[in-house]
């Protein structure tokens, strides 16, 4: 199974990248959304990703259970890592043991999948301690599933560069 994982900051062209990736796979192709709409502007956010994808692409929506979202046999875009771990976290889930059954999940894949991640340790200290933890646990996660990918692309300015 081919695993990729491409992070970057807002707006630097990740998803995007990530759905050309798997579009180069044979159809139908798996979105594994993990936004939530909390509000409108995150409804309006979904709504401008959905509505840019042709036809071929299947959505299913895992704010928390990842691992089962990537049951399906089809090559898989997930968008994002990060919404999961602030869903898990604001949820008071366990971040190891959701990190183990993620990678049970990933083992038994056999298409194409794609991770799309927020880099969020390139800015300031954050001024809160939930930030923090936050802060670090993306980058715990991130650094955990770049060592299994094969491939991870650093998006900048809607560039891709190859870190591995």
């Amino acid at each position: 199974m081919a695993l990729t994982l491409v992070l970057g900051g807002a707006r630097s062209g990740k998803s995007r990248h990530a759905e050309a990736l798997i579009e180069a796979e044979v159809a139908p192709w798996a979105y594994i959304a993990t936004a939530q709409a909390w509000d409108d502007e995150m409804r309006e956010r979904i709504a401008i990703h959905r509505a840019r994808r042709c036809e071929g692409w299947q959505t299913i929506d895992a704010p928390l259970d990842l691992p089962a979202a990537l049951a399906t046999p089809h090559p898989a875009l997930v968008d994002c890592l990060t919404l999961w771990l602030t869903n898990l976290m604001l949820s008071e889930r366990d971040i190891a043991a959701a990190t183990a059954a993620l990678d049970a999940a990933l083992d038994q894949r056999t298409a194409a999948t794609v991770l799309v991640g927020n880099e969020v340790g390139l800015g300031i200290v954050p001024d809160n301690a939930l930030a923090r933890r936050f802060r670090d646990a993306a980058g715990r996660l991130h650094q955990h599933l770049a060592a299994r990918a094969g491939s991870v692309l650093f998006m900048v300015a809607g560039l891709p560069m190859r870190v591995k």
